[in-house]
Parts: C-alpha cells; sequence; structure tokens
C-alpha cells in the first residue's frame, strides 16, 4: 500500500493501481514507439506489482499504530510478493523476467542481510529461469529493465509526493508541486496529464488492523492529478 499524507488526512493507493499508471505512462515513452520488445516491456510496467494484491486487499498497522506502507510492511510480506508477481506473468517469459529483476534492483540494499539472502537467491533464479525460455541475452534484459524502472519511479514519486529526487542509470525523476520532472526527456517534449484514484481515511492512530480496515470501509475516494514534464536534457546525477 501507498500512503500519501495530505493536510488531515491519508490517502491509500494500492500497489497495483499505482503500477497501472506507470504502464500507462510509458506507453507514451518516445524510445519505446519502435521498440521490438514494447508490448512485453509494457506489461511488466502494468503488473510488475500484481502481487501486493492479496497485502493491499487487508492493510495493516505498524507498531505504532500507524498504517503499514510498502516500505514499512514486515518482511514476509515484502518477499512473498515478488513470486506471486512472476507467477503471475508466467505466459510472457521476458516481462515475468523483467519483474524479477525489478525485486532484485528494488531490494539490492538489503543484499547483505542474511534475512535477505535466501530471497535473492530464489529471484534471480527465477529470473534467469525466465530467460532461459527466451532467446536473448541478460545484456537486453537489463537495458530493457530501464522502462520499468523509469515507470515504477515517476508514478512512485507522484502517487507517494518524495521530493527528493530519485536516480536510475542516468535518469534523474523529482516532483515540484503536481509536476513530475523527469531528465533527459523521456517524451520527446510533451507533457503529459496524469491521475490516479485512491481511498481517503482520517489522519490517525489505529487501534487495530481490524480498526484500520473499518476506517478504510467508510472512507472515500479521492483523485489526485498532476503532470509529467521534462526537467531538461541532462541528468541531475550525482
Amino acid at each position: 500500500m501507498i500512503v500519501r499524507a495530505l493536510d488531515d488526512s491519508l490517502l491509500l493507493i494500492t500497489q497495483p493501481e499505482h503500477a497501472h499508471l506507470a504502464g500507462e505512462v510509458m506507453a507514451r515513452a518516445r524510445p519505446l514507439a519502435q521498440h521490438p520488445r514494447r508490448e512485453a516491456i509494457l506489461l511488466a510496467v502494468r503488473e510488475h506489482d500484481n502481487g501486493w494484491a492479496e497485502p493491499d486487499a487487508a492493510p495493516i498497522i505498524g507498531p505504532s499504530g500507524d498504517v503499514a506502507d510498502f516500505i514499512a510492511a514486515p518482511i514476509a510480506v515484502r518477499q512473498g510478493v515478488w513470486p506471486r508477481s512472476v507467477n503471475r506473468l508466467a505466459g510472457t517469459p521476458w516481462a515475468a523476467a523483467l519483474v524479477a529483476q525489478h525485486a532484485i534492483t528494488v531490494y539490492d540494499r538489503f543484499r547483505s542481510d542474511d534475512a535477505w539472502t535466501q530471497f535473492f537467491a530464489d529471484m534471480e533464479a527465477l529470473r534467469d529461469n525466465r530467460l532461459a525460455r527466451t532467446t536473448l541475452p541478460q545484456g537486453d534484459l537489463i537495458a530493457d529493465y530501464a522502462f520499468v524502472r523509469l515507470g515504477d519511479l515517476i508514478s512512485l514519486t507522484f502517487c507517494t509526493g518524495w521530493t527528493t529526487a530519485q536516480h536510475y542509470a542516468g535518469w534523474a525523476v523529482q516532483r515540484q508541486e503536481d509536476t513530475v520532472l523527469v531528465t533527459p526527456d523521456l517524451f520527446g517534449g510533451d507533457t503529459i496529464s496524469i491521475e490516479i484514484e485512491g481511498t481517503e481515511i482520517p489522519k490517525r492512530t489505529y487501534e487495530s488492523d481490524r480498526d484500520l480496515q473499518e476506517e478504510i470501509g467508510r472512507g472515500r475516494r479521492r483523485r489526485l492529478s498532476g503532470c509529467i514534464s521534462h526537467g531538461g536534457t541532462e541528468s541531475t546525477e550525482g
């Protein structure tokens, strides 16, 4: 679950909803327009978080009574998401391999943590298994993965409200008010309107998972609107 803090409330956005927005965004990316694997890449972008559907359907609280978002969720939840996401794309091995690579990439900071050792071994095995079902090398997978990560970062930056610049492979993504700036330009100079809906609930301490879930049941849907534009021609990384 993505938890966006508003003035006096919280907006809860599911991970699958965020991923679908990422797919809509990357469908406009100029470098993908004639890409030979465009459809498989966009499938991976749209579905990379489908394994979060189950935990997002039953949100839980953290130790302090706040909503446990996708970063604060228990380790078993975070690790359990990704085999589901990969296996649900079994019919498109390239997309499945891209999602496995995504899991490996986003949790790389835990490489030295013993609690994550088996996770990385399992995800690398899944990635290599799906990749072996294609005729393409891992270098092509890493190159294509950049589109998955960029879509993820653009949508996450918008949905979460992050203002700190996010970097990947020479790209920079940063929010300024309701605009997400992408550097270098990914969309041929176009400004792209985006929106997403979430469930608005009070910003308060919750007594239990049930308390939270009942509040979500009473919540109203609220829409966030904004746009994506280019922040220049050079990356701001470093």
